[in-house]
């Protein structure tokens, strides 16, 4: 370092001291210069000891910065090559320049300069290029934090693994609250003798116990069909990766006593209070059993949920007391109302018209206007038919109206009633959503995690074939005055007949029933079939669908159209319908592109396959034998790849989210 103190100085003050002392001294000299001697003594003396006092000043202030320097050179040496951080230079290949000693740490190699990056992590060079701060990987059991700094080429390497050790241990040891149900207890057992039910209690309960022992969950029974389980985060993991086999194990107990009792979980997660988790629990079960039961839902503080299990067809158990409690309370809604308006979802089939055409009964029979929201720039062929048969009815033809027209018409006392979906996002126009607060959700898909949000009545069953006979059913408990026209009641039949596949599928007595009412009321069935004729072109696509269809496990066929053709939703949907029948086939799916640019999926099962578990894998939904999806962004290959791994993740006992 340059000494700038060579030359000795004096600070400035005492320059202008020592300049008027010398003056005066001058005067005092010319008038006694004895006097003046003196003093000129006195001041030689004082300046000579200031000089040589700031000079040893300046001398020790040189030594010490030198000191200091050296000091802070060596602590630079020091920390780039004793501390404990990694660090790393690389070159604009992203080959390693330089590493300190402390990288020798992180690996087995005897030293890692002139090796590419890659080998430390194979995703490092990739976050660097796309201008990552901050990188996590593991090398060789460490956990690194690593801070890019891209423009000197340097790399920070933290060790954080007994961090990541103490919150993995904070994770898995939070509290986990589970609410297990035993589904249709009550129901198996009203017939039953006390010996019949303590065997049934004494065998789930064994089996429950057992499971429980076997992970370390406190279980406790709290009801006939009610138990209370509490776990860690740790226990969860563990049953997660298994799959929740409990409800196979309890399932084919029970099946082979021929009595259809299933489990349904119902589980709280999350660093929250337990008043907070037992709220949460009790959300999961409600969401379980609202999707058909024997399975689990798992949702955590964020609102985020989990599926497993589903895979059976749920057992009928709605009851006609709660149809008339269902039908009461329409009622009463209709009445306190200023009009009805009535929504299914987008590209609506005959099961949402012929709902939207019950509900609109139901609001005329109590003397209410009501008006069905129906877009007709968006309707496939066979509705169509029917949409051109109605519009012969001038009184019915009347109640349709465009989106827009609802949207002038909607206030807040306005009733909503959104038919055949819950999902906001696909009914017809989901601003309507936001302009009342009186809506009711009438639907029988099983429930999924997006639901339109506070509505006023839901009358959810899974249960049943269609919207349309659950709409039949509120018909029954109306005003005696309520009368059907032949039209109104094959409306509400063809939605029957079409989404049970003429009374093929997920069909239940109640369904007859439905269709008997109906009939009674004058529904023309030679009509309905009018309605599901279909065009030669129609055919003819749909067999170069059909054409292209491959067995990829027993009994599972999958089609997948070419690049460059699209297909309508209704096609895609008829080709699985009629693979479904060919000999051998118990599940299809077909993929193809659609006209709006995303690959549509359609999947059909006879009941031993639950598609709906798969094709919410894919962010779609729909029923057990009955749903769909649409991608978007991705290939016909990409699609089916995708698919094809989903499906044997179901056989081994896939998850559903």
């Amino acid at each position: 370092m340059p000494n700038i103190f060579k030359k000795p100085t004096m600070s400035g003050h005492l320059w202008v001291i020592y300049t008027i002392s010398i003056l005066l001294l001058g005067f005092i000299w010319y008038y006694q210069w004895m006097l003046g001697l003196v003093m000129a003594l006195f001041l030689a003396g004082s300046i000579f000891y200031s000089v040589r006092t700031e000079q040893n000043m300046i001398n020790e202030t040189e030594e010490y910065i030198s000191t200091l320097s050296y000091r802070v050179k060596k602590v630079g040496e020091e920390a780039l090559l004793e501390m404990p951080i990694g660090i790393v230079l690389y070159s604009e290949d992203f080959k390693i320049e330089w590493a300190n000693p402390y990288m020798n740490k992180f690996t087995s190699q005897d030293t890692i300069v002139g090796e590419p990056l890659s080998d430390l992590s194979e995703n490092l060079i990739s976050n660097i290029k796309e201008d990552h701060s901050e990188v996590w990987l593991e090398l060789d059991g460490y956990q690194l934090q690593t801070l890019v700094k891209r423009k000197e080429r340097l790399l920070y390497f933290f060790d954080r693994t007994n961090q990541t050790k103490i919150h993995n241990l904070y994770q898995n040891e939070q509290t986990v609250l589970s609410i297990i149900f035993l589904d249709n207890y009550e129901e198996i057992t009203q017939g039953m003798d006390d010996t019949a039910k303590s065997q049934i209690n004494s065998q789930v309960t064994s089996i429950l116990n057992k499971w429980a022992n076997d992970y370390g969950i406190y279980l406790k029974r709290t009801s006939q069909e009610r138990f209370i389980a509490v776990m860690n985060q740790e226990i969860l993991d563990t049953l997660e990766a298994s799959k929740f086999e409990i409800l196979d194990e309890v399932r084919e107990l029970i099946t082979d006593q021929n009595v259809p009792l299933t489990l349904s979980f119902g589980i709280g997660v999350g660093p929250v209070s337990l008043p907070e988790l037992g709220e949460l629990a009790q959300s999961s079960l409600d969401l379980a059993l609202g999707r058909g039961g024997d399975q689990v839902a798992i949702k955590d503080d964020t609102g985020k949920v989990r599926f497993y299990g589903g895979k059976t067809n749920p057992m009928e158990k709605r009851t006609r007391v709660r149809a008339r409690v269902i039908s009461h309370a329409m009622k009463e809604l209709v009445k306190d109302s200023e009009r009805v308006l009535i929504m299914g979802h987008k590209s609506p089939d005959m099961d949402a018209i012929g709902a939207s055409v019950g509900i609109l009964k139901i609001a005329q029979a109590n003397q209410k206007k009501a008006a069905i929201v129906l877009n007709t720039d968006d309707i496939d062929t066979g509705v169509q038919r029917m949409i051109e048969e109605i519009e012969k009815d001038e009184d019915l033809w009347s109640n349709f109206i465009t989106p827009e027209d609802a949207m002038e018409l909607v206030t807040n006392e306005t009733l909503l009633v959104v038919v055949d979906t819950h999902k906001p996002s696909l009914v017809i126009e989901e601003k309507l959503l936001n302009k009342t607060e009186h809506v009711v959700v009438i639907d029988h898909h099983r429930r999924a995690e997006e639901f339109i949000s506070d509505p006023t009545l839901v009358y959810m069953e899974p249960y049943a074939s269609s919207t349309a006979e659950l709409v039949t059913e509120l018909l029954e408990y109306q005003p005696k005055k309520l009368k059907l026209s032949m039209l109104e009641a094959t409306s509400l039949l063809s939605g029957i007949i079409v989404d049970t596949k003429a009374f093929t599928l997920r069909t239940g007595s109640r369904t007859f029933d439905a269709a008997s009412y109906l009939r009674s009321k004058g529904a023309d069935t030679v009509l309905v079939q009018k309605f599901m004729k279909e065009d030669l072109d129609v055919y003819v696509k749909r067999s170069r669908l059909i054409e292209k269809a491959n067995i990829y496990r027993d009994g599972i066929a999958i089609s997948a159209g070419e690049h460059g053709e699209s297909f309508g939703p209704v096609i895609i949907a008829q080709a699985a319908d009629t693979l479904l029948t060919m000999t051998g086939i118990v599940c299809s799916f077909v993929i193809s592109e659609r006209k709006d640019g995303r690959i549509g999926i359609s999947a059909r099962s006879l009941g031993d396959v639950n598609v709906q578990v798969i094709m919410e894998r894919m962010n779609g939904g729909g029923h057990l034998t009955n749903a769909a999806t649409q991608l978007e962004d991705t290939t016909i290959e990409d699609a089916k790849a995708l698919l094809q791994d989903i499906i044997d993740e179901y056989f081994g006992g896939g998850e559903e989210e």
